[in-house]
């Protein structure tokens, strides 16, 4: 340990002559130790996070989802029976997604509509426990019920 401290330490105070030396050894250390504090936070936050993300993502998103041509689905109750069939499927349940544009005063956004079947729904997505208000079981069959996110909620408001 002798021996490294006397090496760094040497180009680390320079000498009057070689002053561009220490600075450009300082700059360089300075470097260096930014650079690994950068890489441990950032690795960190990835480790840290990575469970939370890949819990909430996974919790709403169906890790499997059949389509039709034209994404119609035409029969979808005997899809599904066969689907249920397989061993490694839990649930399913049917749903129909399109854009629109949602308005509320002088708010205007854009959102992805999801039609659910609510009993359904909470086999396969765990919606109730990020939701902070309202629930699913509000949602009736032949009414026009909306759940929003928080954050198109907010941007309407």
């Amino acid at each position: 340990m002798r021996y490294e401290l006397t090496v760094g330490l040497r180009y680390t105070r320079a000498r009057r002559r070689n002053r561009f030396i220490g600075i450009n050894s300082l700059v360089s250390m300075i470097g260096i130790a930014v650079g690994v504090w950068a890489l441990i936070v950032v690795l960190s936050v990835m480790n840290g996070f990575q469970k939370e993300v890949r819990t909430r993502i996974l919790g709403v998103a169906s890790h499997v989802q059949i389509f039709g041509a034209s994404n119609r689905l035409t029969g979808w109750q005997g899809i599904a029976q066969i689907a249920k069939g397989h061993s490694r499927v839990i649930a399913t349940a049917p749903f129909v997604q399109a854009q629109a544009m949602l308005s509320a005063g002088s708010a205007v956004r854009g959102a992805v509509i999801r039609g659910i079947l609510p009993a359904d729904e909470e086999k396969v997505a765990n919606f109730a426990q990020h939701m902070r208000a309202g629930s699913l079981d509000a949602l009736k069959p032949g009414e026009f019920g909306v759940i929003l996110g928080v954050d198109l909620a907010r941007a309407l408001a």
